[in-house]
């Protein structure tokens, strides 16, 4: 019977901080102000009062540009109308799709396949492709431009390999969005020479390459989603990188806990590991924010 309870209780524990965001400051030299990053929000019936709550707390924040990190589905079952959420949001929006908005690597040992499949790419600079992560039959080029077309009508901007030069109160941001690396789809763009400061975007923190950039961020592994004894000494020795900056490269790459998660009940579920709100130079004190500095 106790079993039982406390069972119960750390369930509705999950739960509760499933829809419980927190936020991350990164100050940075050079960078525009009030840039805000999410990804992963796996929009479902289940958590959509909680991204539209999302939407509203970024508004508070008087963001100058939202950038999503893609993942914006859980399965090939959800309805894309959800999407509409992200017109919620009074800040130009930028994205790109992640794996799950392509069904890469969602069914099965298909992920574990993918991960494999990675160890064959070549993540140089010069010579970067992941075009070999393109032979699966279970990838959808349908289903993302569905996706694609959803967040469009929602005026959010789809970014596949592309760049845009934006001014954010008088600073120039650098935005590239790479396609997802796991759908075999991500290809750098030319993109030229400028002083402007710059992001790359791309889902998967692994499938980046040591690109020229200021930053690049990335989300899909949702900081581990449940935490567990053992997790920091991972990240610590290198082994693998779940949340916050990268150890390995010389471009900073920071990965965020992601904002939703990919559990298949309706609820989102975390343990020790809440959702993300990233802030890069916010105009004003943000109170509670965890500050780490670039």
């Amino acid at each position: 019977m106790i079993g039982l309870v406390l069972l119960t209780g750390l369930g509705g524990y999950m739960i509760y901080e499933g829809q419980s965001a927190g936020i991350t400051v990164i100050e940075m030299d050079g960078a525009p102000s009030d840039i805000v990053f999410i990804a992963d929000p796996h929009l479902k019936s289940g958590n959509l009062d909680f991204m539209s709550s999302v939407a509203d707390e970024i508004n508070a924040l008087n963001a100058s540009v939202v950038l999503i990190g893609g993942d914006f589905v859980t399965s090939d079952e959800d309805d894309l109308t959800y999407q509409n959420v992200w017109a919620e949001i009074d800040a130009p929006v930028y994205a790109v799709l992640g794996n799950h908005d392509y069904k890469a690597g969602v069914h099965g040992l298909n992920g574990p396949a993918k991960m494999l499949a990675m160890q064959d790419a070549d993540l140089s600079v010069d010579g970067y492709d992941v075009s070999m992560l393109q032979d699966d039959p279970m990838i959808d080029l349908a289903y993302a431009a569905n996706v694609t077309t959803a967040l469009e009508g929602a005026g959010v901007h789809v970014m596949k390999n592309e760049y845009e030069l934006l001014n954010l109160g008088g600073k120039e941001l650098m935005l590239v969005g790479m396609d997802d690396g796991w759908a075999g789809r991500a290809d750098p763009p030319e993109v030229p020479e400028t002083d402007a400061f710059t992001i790359y975007m791309i889902h998967e923190p692994g499938a980046r390459a040591d690109w020229d950039a200021d930053i690049i961020l990335s989300g899909h592994l949702h900081g581990g989603q449940f935490s567990a004894p053992g997790l920091d000494l991972i990240k610590e020795l290198g082994i693998i990188d779940l949340q916050g900056f990268c150890s390995g490269g010389e471009t900073p790459a920071f990965i965020t806990r992601g904002i939703g998660s990919s559990s298949m009940i309706e609820q989102d579920l975390r343990f020790d590991v809440p959702p993300e709100i990233v802030v890069i130079n916010p105009s004003f004190p943000i109170d509670g924010a965890d500050v780490v500095r670039a």
